[in-house]
């Protein structure tokens, strides 16, 4: 690191990836520290530095010691262990040393004591809640929302027509010619656990989903400007049931409610959609398929004058950016919905959803709230004679 470089960085004081220390003894608090870098974005731990601003300098013994101090902590008491760079400047007659710690893959990361700490603002703090420790084996591959068992819902709740029908046509044979029970059927088929159904066997197959998963629906509103309107609105739709019902509801909606356009075609005709179809089928699989169910809260569809937004609960997984997204790459976070989505909706599940959207029609804006936890698709709406 250039010592310009870091002159600002302490100039600008602490933040989430940086953290002052005058010096460091105690490998207890150096691990917790340690820990909540990894646990959350990474970052750079400056010893050397204090919270003034003011150099208080180390001694060459000091980097000796302060080497195996980390060494030490980062595999000693940090679980799983870490891998921390430290970098020694000479900065304006002292020596500080620089901390490297990167953001972990193999999260939540916790101290000796099995306790998990996250950055909070230029603090560290314990994660308590479940939903965030959750999150947090999500990133890790070892826990997906899909797979969360729905305890008031059993293998009763299949809404057996539906189930029969899809394995019918998937398998080529009839479900009650099988010498399986049902309940070994569905699980078999990791939509169960001992007879209870997880969130993706209930949203595919279960019957008055609604009821037991209230917060897994789509909230589509029309409205007459480019503003939200409490008062005024053209059309709204809460949109539940089975995932190809609310793939498919959500569809109608979306269409009814965009503009369309003549294009020499008669007065008395509908006209054709300003916006093309698989846009629409493309970002609403890809926002019901990828959405964080550890996040209770709707998808919700906001139809303006001049655009269309579909929100999606949960920024994107892991290390994917919309860079990556635009360029094919994907982090499957429910893989069990995703497999079956292959099966009944128009999705591939190849990562080139995004790709396919953008070829048909290129104003599509995609915003990353990490703070809000959500994703946006927001479609440009063409500024040419329209017909509503």
């Amino acid at each position: 690191m250039e010592t310009s470089e870091l002159l600002e960085i302490i100039a600008r004081d602490e933040d989430s990836k940086h953290q002052f220390k005058a010096n460091v003894t105690n490998e207890t608090s150096l691990a917790q520290e340690m820990v909540a870098f990894s646990n959350t974005l990474g970052g750079l731990l400056i010893i050397g530095a204090s919270n003034d601003g003011t150099l208080s300098g180390l001694t060459r013994e000091d980097m000796g010691r302060l080497n195996n101090l980390i060494s030490n902590a980062a595999s000693q008491q940090i679980k799983p262990p870490i891998n921390p760079i430290t970098e020694n400047i000479l900065l304006e007659g002292n020596l500080v040393m620089i901390v490297h710690v990167l953001k972990g893959f193999s999260k939540p990361y916790m101290d000796k004591n099995g306790v998990i700490w996250v950055k909070s603002g230029a603090d560290k703090r314990k994660a308590t809640s479940r939903e965030e420790i959750q999150r947090m084996y999500q990133s890790a591959g070892l826990l997906h929302g899909d797979e969360i068992p729905v305890p008031a819902m059993t293998v009763s709740d299949i809404d057996e027509n539906i189930f029969s029908a899809f394995y019918q046509k998937q398998y080529e044979e009839r479900l009650d010619e099988q010498d399986l029970s049902l309940k070994k059927i569905i699980e078999n088929l990791n939509l169960s656990r001992e007879g209870v159904l997880n969130i993706a066997g209930a949203l595919l197959f279960g019957k008055n989903v609604e009821h037991r998963l209230p917060a897994f629906i789509v909230k589509c509103v029309t409205y007459p400007n480019n503003d939200i309107d409490e008062d005024e609105y053209i059309d709204s739709q809460d949109i539940s049931g089975t995932l190809k019902n609310v793939f498919n509801d959500t569809l109608g909606f979306i269409l009814r409610n965009v503009k369309r356009v003549q294009k020499g075609q008669g007065v008395n005709s509908l006209g054709e959609l300003a916006i093309p179809k698989i846009v629409f089928e493309e970002l609403v699989a890809n926002a019901l398929i990828h959405r964080d169910y550890f996040i209770s809260a709707p998808v919700r569809i906001f139809i303006f004058s001049d655009r269309i937004e579909i929100i999606s609960p949960g920024h994107l997984p892991n290390n994917l950016t919309i860079a990556n997204i635009k360029n094919g790459n994907s982090n499957i976070r429910n893989p069990i919905l995703a497999s079956f989505a292959t099966k009944l909706l128009p999705y591939r599940g190849l990562g080139s959803g995004i790709r396919r959207a953008l070829e048909a029609y290129n104003k599509i804006e995609f915003v990353e709230d990490r703070d809000g936890d959500t994703f946006k698709a927001i479609i440009k709406v063409n500024r040419e004679k329209t017909k509503e």
